[in-house]
């Protein structure tokens, strides 16, 4: 009889070096034998199958990996993407087209490390965090996921909200769309009881309505053909514009997402100690998250570029903002059959549900995993939702008089997110890149190189965003010291989790693992 392929998952720490391979693969999952999709031909015995041979491409196959992908895409479409995409166009034109494209790409290659890392390993990054890092930096980083979680959660929320005030002709406050929009976590529950592939179905819905929607307002408004082909092949910035690009690709990689791409890719059933099984998961979980990631991208496409030739260069352009921008619309291009004040509406609660949704997905991953939570679904879920519904009310009921107080509001909730990034996108490149995690999957040199450099230039960028709000909002001395500590603390932090990176995981030492070598793909 065959033996396991040995490097797939060693020792990862001392409180992991005691846990058997089987218990990684089975008690910590957080799919249930029997929640999870089996893949066709994933039983074949040893006779019909040389298990060190990734299988022939599938149609069929590739089919049953599609879902995962998908869901995290949500997270390229959420409204802090869209208000980014409109302030874009409004502001930039068709310039920062190239840059939407580009932005979606590196956000493509974070999402396949994360897809990766929990393919390979059976587990989450969450989880392997836990036992990675040392309990303090393992709280610290829990702590960061939560923040960055419900800052993300309240601009999906508030999004939802605003689009249920439109629908409604203004007779449903914010206060009371947030508090529908919670009921999702209910929904969420309903759903995944009747299995994962009846979930994936209700989110490809959801993205397709924003599709549908976003593509008609396209249709309606008429961009030019020409200019949208020069801004996405031309590359183009301005001094003028340089706060949008840093909007478009701040918003791109949000760090829960990072998280729950990991544990996503669990759903399917796939027999992690043949190699050859293994390499064929990552292979069609790429193709599936490209072709994601490429509508996410088009959608994206879509809303930049109505806003572009509807408002580049005029008054409105500098106030134009998620809960205005329909009525600007309106007003610009009146009734018709269907107002495209309500396609905008539903396109954004399309867009505000579905990344609720999956926001209550990530917050039970990212909880269970750091804690160690073995509690029922539902019960974590509850938990999750909650704290981030309670402060999102509080700011619904707080600015939803001025449309000019939520715009500040996402700006902030904006910087939250950008500040959070490293502190997800370091340790998942950190594991991709150990062997001991990885085994023969881990990455080579020059997916690493390239992997590391996308992320500076993505901490860079966001780093710029830091200091220029901070530089217009720290005044006074009790606020600009605050700011010092906290930008102190913040940056030592950082240079530790990537110490730590660099120091047990070197660049150049050649694999010492038995007849095993480094792939790079």
């Amino acid at each position: 009889m065959a033996e396991p392929y040995e490097p797939l998952l060693s020792a990862t720490s001392t409180a992991a070096s005691t846990t058997t391979t089987n218990q990684l693969f089975e008690d910590e999952g957080e799919f249930e034998p029997n929640e999870k999709v089996h893949v066709v031909g994933i039983k074949e015995s040893d006779a019909e199958f040389d298990d060190s041979k990734t299988p022939p491409f599938s149609w069929k196959k590739l089919w049953l990996f599609t879902g995962p992908g998908f869901l995290m895409s949500i997270a390229f479409l959420d409204p802090g993407n869209l208000e980014a995409d409109l302030q874009a166009g409004a502001i930039a034109g068709y310039s920062l087209l190239w840059l939407l494209f580009w932005a979606t790409a590196m956000g493509l290659l974070i999402q396949l490390l994360s897809a990766r890392l929990g393919v390979v390993t059976g587990r989450h990054l969450a989880e392997l965090c836990r036992d990675e890092y040392p309990d303090w930096a393992r709280y610290l980083l829990w702590v960061m996921a939560e923040v960055a979680l419900i800052g993300s959660d309240i601009q999906e929320v508030i999004g939802s909200a605003i689009a249920l005030k439109i629908l409604s002709h203004g007779y449903l406050p914010l206060w009371c769309g947030v508090l529908i929009t919670a009921s999702d976590c209910f929904l969420f529950l309903f759903l995944e009881s009747y299995g994962v592939r009846k979930l994936e179905a209700v989110f490809a819905l959801l993205i397709g309505t924003m599709g549908l929607s976003f593509a008609w307002m396209f249709g309606e408004t008429k961009p030019s053909g020409s200019e949208l082909l020069v801004g996405v092949v031309v590359p183009k910035l301005s001094s003028k514009t340089i706060q949008q690009a840093v909007g478009v690709v701040g918003c791109i990689i949000m760090p829960h997402n990072v998280f729950l791409h990991s544990a996503l890719v669990q759903s399917r059933d796939i027999d992690k100690t043949k190699r050859g099984r293994v390499q064929e998961a990552i292979n069609y979980y790429s193709i599936e998250s490209t072709l994601a990631l490429v509508v996410s991208f088009i959608i994206n496409l879509f809303v930049m570029t109505v806003f572009a030739k509807s408002f580049y260069g005029t008054p409105e352009a500098e106030t134009v903002g998620l809960s205005n921008a329909g009525y600007y619309l309106q007003d610009k291009y009146g009734g018709g059959l269907f107002p495209i004040l309500y396609i905008w509406a539903i396109g954004l609660l399309a867009a505000g549900q579905s990344s609720t949704l999956t926001g209550t997905y990530a917050g039970q991953f990212i909880m269970g995993g750091f804690l160690n939570l073995r509690i029922k679904k539902w019960i974590r879920a509850l938990i999750t939702r909650s704290c981030a519904i309670i402060p999102t009310v509080f700011v619904a009921l707080l600015f939803d008089t001025s449309d000019d107080m939520l715009d500040v509001l996402n700006e902030w909730l904006n910087v939250l997110q950008s500040i959070q990034i490293p502190f997800a996108v370091i340790p998942l490149l950190y594991l991709v890149s150990k062997e001991e995690v990885m085994g023969a999957f881990r990455i080579g040199l020059v997916l690493k190189t390239l992997a590391w450099l996308v992320a500076a230039l993505v901490i860079v960028i966001n780093g710029y965003l830091m200091v220029e709000f901070f530089s217009g909002e720290a005044r006074g001395l009790l606020f600009g010291s605050i700011v010092c500590a906290f930008t102190a603390a913040y940056v030592a932090f950082v240079m530790y989790l990537i110490w730590r990176s660099i120091s047990i995981s070197s660049w150049f030492t050649p694999s010492k693992t038995k007849n095993v070598v480094t792939i790079v793909n």
